[in-house]
């Protein structure tokens, strides 16, 4: 009954289309204290956890899950989930009575992890009676095993998967498996797991019930690079026939080490790979290639880390605040980086062409990061002319005293924007900038447009284009020039060329991602991508 359960509440996360753990936190929302009802770890509990769920956290969850679900009755299936709960708790009870524990230690290997088996330690009458009664709240304890019981169950199933992983691991390393399953046998309760996994290499171990293991963690950013990285490591070390006890005996890098980095997937320390690329006597070529991997790997690392650092709300006001006070007029706000908690932009009176790209999907936010920039300009005093052939929040600065025009069809004449840039010189500068670009990207003052990046510097005129993420376009007219700018704000990219939009080469570890409106990579010419939070 509790595999009927779990398969139930697997089944329904699914049709719900797999939410993540937190956007069920959110979704059932806080308390009057402003407390989480139920926190995201106690939604991985729930999922991953091989013993039974609270009743009340899973009423909670099961209610989230049927309306993202589209369940015509919602009621019904909190219902459903809560006499299949109960009929698991009698089952429960009733192996626990008839069953020592020891059997679950002494079972070896099976596909599924068993139920709890351990007996209640409360008195039967207080059980019963809380049977009946049933929990509503995530804080009560659940009456089907004791506290302590649980957590002893839940650190065995935890064991017995470390161990069918790491012999998964060392297959292929027959020393270190024989090594390593002498040390487990040590172990009464584990003899017959380690006969099994000696014989026959086993397949990854999974906890009851868990179908799915991106419920749990989020892919490496740097996944293709450590996959390469261990895949050539490991070519090496077997046509040495190095077992990771030689490994760390002749690399001066424990053998712990070694076999943590290749069983976790993580990336080895730097000076581990120089050691080891000596011990085998690499060529040039492979040594190169080794390093180079690595890293491309730490860099997606890093990336990743400073992109989780980034502040999760933050407004104009308060981002502008943080500028450097000997900030040029021409200098434009792009967003805010995470762990230095500062604020980049471009001087679009600098570089190699007055011009900066911003783009991205659609809901990525590329409107409001363009309207933070014509902020900016506006805030130091410096002129502008707006293009907004379609919907955009910079129709709002029209009425400003330094906006000199602010065009809303989708054809912008020559004659029209000639008239504007007429009055723009270095020390007074004008800065054309449009939303939805590649609406205009055949427009009659296309040949100006071109002319502004070309000449920008001399005139004192400088361009911004917001765009869709799609490179076709840069075969347009006048949009192919602002790539020569090789700047620009990339919003949740998802696609491998959107780095051709502003000239810079982009990685797995940045494209792909879910779209997360305000977040973003900033290049500022250096080739170097600065994850930044766009205000708002």
């Amino acid at each position: 009954m509790l595999k009927r359960l779990n398969d139930g509440l697997h089944d329904l996360r699914l049709d719900a289309g797999l939410p993540s753990a937190r956007s069920i936190r959110d979704r059932i929302g806080k308390d009057a204290q402003d407390y989480w009802i139920v926190n995201h770890q106690a939604v991985l509990d729930t999922f991953q956890r091989p013993d039974l769920p609270k009743l009340g956290r899973l009423e909670l969850i099961v209610a989230v899950l049927s309306e993202d679900a589209g369940r015509d009755d919602p009621d019904g299936e909190v219902k459903r989930f809560k006499g299949l709960w109960k009929q698991a708790y009698d089952e429960t009870v009733a192996q626990a009575s008839v069953q020592p524990p020891t059997e679950a230690a002494a079972s070896g290997v099976s596909d599924e992890a068993r139920i709890p088996t351990d007996p209640v330690d409360a008195p039967a009458q207080e059980a019963e009676e809380a049977h009946q009664q049933g929990t509503s709240a995530d804080e009560e304890t659940p009456p089907d095993v004791d506290e302590a019981a649980a957590r002893v169950n839940y650190a065995e199933e935890s064991l017995k998967g470390l161990i069918i992983n790491a012999a998964q691991a060392l297959w292929d390393d027959k020393d270190a498996l024989r090594v390593f399953l002498g040390i487990v046998r040590r172990s009464e309760g584990f003899v017959r797991m380690a006969d099994a996994v000696s014989e026959r290499r086993p397949a990854n171990a999974t906890f009851y019930g868990v179908r799915s293991r991106e419920f749990e963690v989020d892919p490496s950013p740097a996944r293709h690079e450590l996959v390469m990285l261990h895949r050539l490591l490991n070519e090496r070390r077997m046509k040495l026939g190095l077992s990771f006890t030689e490994l760390g005996n002749r690399t001066a890098v424990s053998s712990d080490e070694w076999i943590r980095w290749y069983t976790h997937k993580e990336l080895p320390r730097r000076d581990a790979i120089v050691a080891f690329s000596h011990v085998a006597r690499l060529t040039l070529e492979d040594h190169v290639l080794l390093l180079g991997l690595w890293d491309a790997a730490h860099e997606a690392l890093e990336a990743q880390r400073r992109f989780d650092a980034l502040p999760t709300r933050i407004s104009f006001e308060e981002a502008w605040s943080m500028r450097e006070s000997a900030t040029p007029r021409t200098w434009v706000l792009a967003g805010v980086a995470g762990e230095e908690q500062r604020v980049c932009g471009p001087d679009l009176a600098t570089g190699t062409a007055p011009a900066f790209v911003v783009t991205g999907p659609p809901g990525s936010g590329r409107s409001t990061a363009l309207m933070n920039i014509a902020l900016s300009l506006l805030a130091a005093g410096t002129r502008v002319a707006l293009a907004a052939p379609k919907a955009s929040p910079m129709r709002e600065l029209a009425d400003r005293s330094d906006v000199l025009a602010c065009w809303v069809s989708d054809e912008l004449g020559s004659e029209d924007l000639e008239e504007v840039l007429a009055s723009a010189s270095p020390d007074e500068p004008v800065v054309v900038l449009i939303d939805d670009a590649d609406v205009l990207a055949e427009c009659e003052a296309r040949r100006l447009l071109e002319s502004l990046v070309q000449h920008g510097f001399q005139e004192g005129t400088a361009l911004v284009a917001a765009l869709r993420e799609d490179t076709r376009h840069l075969r347009l007219g006048w949009l192919g020039e602002t790539v020569k700018a090789h700047r620009g704000l990339l919003l949740s990219p998802q696609e491998r060329s959107t780095g051709d939009v502003i000239g810079v080469r982009v990685g797995d570890s940045v494209i792909g991602r879910p779209i997360a409106p305000g977040r973003g990579w900033l290049h500022l010419g250096d080739g170097k991508l600065v994850a930044v939070a766009v205000p708002g």
